[in-house]
């Protein structure tokens, strides 16, 4: 929401700075986010006299300028190229040094064609006051000369912008906004009351309203005028540079004029060249195959489940969102029908969001404007287009009624204390509460509070303390500690899971993955490749098509957030997020899984080319790597994991394997991703990741004490032992692991392989595992002949497990 100084002071009586105005309007709630101060951006440009304007000797259609700046010194020298430059007019002369906004340059001296040029004179469009560069600016003959030009034009208004959160509609209108800083003490508010505009004759044209009774708050109430003999044509002067301030491009002055009434008052209203409209206006459902060609220039498809404004030929407007082409006001407008009318707000949400139409009144409309002020809204915009463009009005129609909403709300002072910590004096929340508005009836500790009309999103006393807290100020809430607890230390908050989660991340993060957070919502297609679908898992309102289902998996969001990485110019990107995933609308349905993703050669020993060796592209390991670390940094043992050829179907399946304690207990996954999905992904390889569910996590054992148990350390030296075992291909590499490690637990503690070989020397369908065990003894030096024992029983129990044989 942006408007002006001066603009704002039409409705507040203060001497207060823009800085003034910004600092209180943060304090009240209403969040400044910019502010533009014109005088310091035209602050450069003055008023200058031409004093001469001489043929440049070296080109024919520039001309030599001598400049009198009314600053008192010698006239400047300026080379200019406009049409219109002579000698004796007045213009607007910039200096060197000076920003020029149409251009997006500074200005130095130089040498124009070997005349040297000190300056510019300007014209609207290199100041981006208009599209007019034909020529320089012409000023009248009374222009002070030496004036500050955006001064003399009325400029150099500060132009404010807040945020304006969903639940304050109120303050989408510039009379809102002055009301919150007159009730925080900033001023009188003086808007000026709407009075009746007298008409004669009825309207000719009628509006009915074609719903049924469950249908009726669509379109609760419609009023219409028509204002004969209008000559439209470019609205005022000071009315084009409100607009222009905050960005709206003036059209002629019967549109313009609904704009302002939109931003001065927060009340859209819509006008349709009378002539134009067929018969009668109907407010009915659209129907299928029924189309309009819109005032921004596109054709719309409807359907019923759109509210249309049309005559007896067909639709003439979306209701609440945009007008038609065809009944759209124009320089040969003679007769308009103003109309001013209540929409449903959720309603013109899905219609505005189904066609992909974002205007300043479906902004207001889906937000709720005020409905008492339907009717004086249609007064206000016909006493404007009588005052501007002349004209006889007729008397106004309204079709259905304006809704009550009177209600009284039940506020007890204390409320404010227990909920804010304000100590307020029961006179001042009552000032405060009137000085918005609101009305105040009875006396004591609890009172009767009815909320305006324009605030629809007042529902209970808790609202009301937000008002009263907010116009005393954010600033001044006391700031309690929580009380300290004397008797005892205080117990943890966070739950087993949340401690997880929040490790997790930072384990990821120090094995230099970089958290993405992604979309929660995914394509259906994408969703049914990852194991989703769940119609009841389609979101009934998207905010796209491609975000239409709750995602079943982290993997889709991830792989294309790395896709655009690598379209950017960043091919090795490891990234990584913990957040929720869904299987179904059940509670039990939604986990918490992390989730790691690596493409290109985004190792954990580094990313890209090395200048010792080829850069090796990320494989299934590196993904086991990743998922290992996080089960031992999240304390789960893994002396019993199996790891399971093969995973979910999104992973390849030979390069892919699911981690687990058991059938019934599987922990997630990890491998590269099948082709198949990257080429319905649209996205590149290789890409490898894992995927560990922290909900199925084991928690930990309860222990008597929380104390670390004894650190123990032998005093004797471990010796590594190799072994090659030849086994059938299909043996996997962990079980031999396993059985090795089983063989003597008092002395085997550590299992690694080192190589693995296929070849002609192992025979067809074999291969070779060579590992490396680590034996500590505890007690004693090892004997040769204890080493040879031990080792037999190595042997042995891998041949037996495996049916491996020793190598030769």
């Amino acid at each position: 929401m942006k408007f002006t100084l001066s603009w704002l002071k039409d409705h507040l009586d203060t001497d207060a700075t823009v800085q003034d105005v910004a600092d209180t309007l943060n304090r009240i709630g209403l969040e400044v986010e910019a502010v533009e101060d014109k005088a310091a951006l035209f602050a450069p440009y003055v008023i200058a006299h031409v004093v001469s304007a001489e043929q440049h000797p070296n080109a024919d259609r520039l001309r030599v300028c001598m400049v009198d700046t009314g600053r008192g010194e010698p006239p400047v020298q300026v080379v200019c190229g406009a049409p219109n430059a002579r000698t004796g007019m007045k213009s607007v002369f910039a200096p060197a040094g000076t920003y020029i906004p149409g251009k997006g340059i500074t200005l130095t001296v130089g040498t124009i064609r070997g005349v040297e040029s000190r300056g510019m004179l300007c014209s609207a469009f290199e100041l981006e006051l208009s599209d007019d560069h034909e020529g320089i600016i012409d000023l009248p003959e009374d222009a002070p000369v030496g004036q500050p030009f955006a001064a003399y034009a009325g400029i150099d208004d500060p132009v404010i912008e807040i945020a304006v959160t969903p639940n304050r509609a109120d303050a989408l209108g510039i009379a809102g906004i002055a009301r919150d800083l007159a009730a925080a003490g900033l001023g009188r508010l003086k808007t000026p009351a709407v009075t009746a505009v007298p008409g004669k004759g009825p309207c000719p044209v009628s509006v009915s309203l074609a719903f049924t009774g469950e249908d009726a708050h669509l379109c609760p109430a419609f009023a219409l005028r028509l204002v004969r003999g209008v000559k439209n044509g470019p609205s005022p002067a000071w009315l084009q540079r409100r607009l222009k301030a905050i960005g709206l491009r003036p059209i002629n002055a019967l549109v313009d004029i609904t704009n302002y009434i939109t931003f001065d008052r927060g009340r859209p209203l819509h006008v349709f060249d009378a002539k134009k409209v067929t018969g009668n206006l109907v407010v009915r459902h659209a129907r299928d195959g029924e189309e309009v060609l819109a005032l921004d220039g596109r054709n719309y498809a409807l359907d019923p489940s759109i509210v249309i404004i049309a005559d007896d030929k067909g639709v003439e407007s979306i209701g609440g969102i945009m007008g038609g082409e065809h009944s759209g006001c124009d320089e040969t407008t003679t007769d308009v029908l103003i109309e001013s009318a209540l929409w449903d707000p959720l309603n013109i949400a899905q219609t505005g969001r189904k066609l992909g139409i974002v205007s300043d009144a479906r902004y207001r409309f889906e937000r709720g404007v005020d409905p008492a002020f339907c009717e004086p809204g249609l007064a206000l915009a016909t006493q404007m287009v009588l005052d501007l463009c002349g004209g006889e009005a007729s008397e106004a129609t309204l079709a259905g009624s304006i809704p009550d909403t009177r209600r009284a709300l039940a506020f007890p002072y204390a409320e404010v204390k227990r909920l804010t910590g304000l100590d307020l004096p029961a006179e001042t929340m009552r000032g405060t509460l009137e000085a918005l508005g609101f009305l105040v009836a009875g006396a004591g500790d609890v009172v009767e509070v009815m909320p305006p009309s324009w605030r629809a999103d007042i529902e209970g006393k808790a609202d009301l303390v937000e008002e009263v807290m907010r116009i005393t100020g954010l600033d001044n809430v006391p700031a309690v500690p929580f009380p300290r607890l004397e008797a005892a230390v205080a117990k943890p908050v966070l739950t087993l899971l949340q401690k997880r989660t929040r490790l997790a991340k930072r384990t990821l993060a120090a094995r230099g993955l970089v958290e993405a957070v992604t979309w929660s919502f995914i394509g259906k297609a994408e969703a049914e490749l990852f194991g989703g679908g769940d119609p009841r898992l389609a979101l009934a309102n998207p905010i796209a098509s491609e975000l239409s289902d709750m995602r079943p998996s982290l993997v889709p969001g991830l792989a294309r957030a790395a896709q655009k990485n690598a379209d950017r110019g960043h091919p090795d990107v490891a990234l990584f997020e913990v957040g929720q995933v869904f299987a179904s609308d059940e509670p039990e349905g939604q986990t918490i899984v992390a989730c790691a993703l690596r493409r290109g050669t985004a190792r954990a020993e580094g990313v890209g080319r090395r200048w010792d060796g080829e850069a090796k592209p990320v494989d299934v390991f590196d993904a086991k790597a990743d998922a290992m670390a996080l089960l031992a940094a999240l304390g789960i043992p893994t002396g019993g994991l199996q790891i399971v050829p093969g995973g979910p179907d999104w992973y390849h399946p030979g390069r892919s394997a699911t981690l687990q304690f058991g059938p019934r207990a599987v922990l997630g996954a990890f491998g590269e991703l099948h082709p198949r999905i990257l080429k319905a992904l649209d996205v590149k390889g290789p890409l490898v990741a894992f995927e560990l569910t922290l909900d199925a996590l084991p928690a930990p054992k309860a222990k008597p004490t929380k104390m670390k148990p004894k650190l123990a350390l032998s005093d004797f030296q471990p010796l590594t032992r190799d072994f090659a075992f030849v086994v059938d291909r299909e043996v996997a590499a962990a079980e031999i692991v396993k059985s090795a490690g089983a063989a003597d637990r008092n002395l085997v503690t550590e299992v690694t392989v080192f190589d693995v070989y296929e070849g002609p020397h192992v025979g067809e369908g074999k291969k070779s595992v060579a590992i490396a065990v680590t034996l500590q003894p505890t007690d004693k030096t090892l004997t040769d002949a204890e080493i040879e024992a031990v080792s037999a029983k190595i042997v042995e129990q891998v041949a037996k497990k495996t049916g491996a044989t020793l190598r030769g």
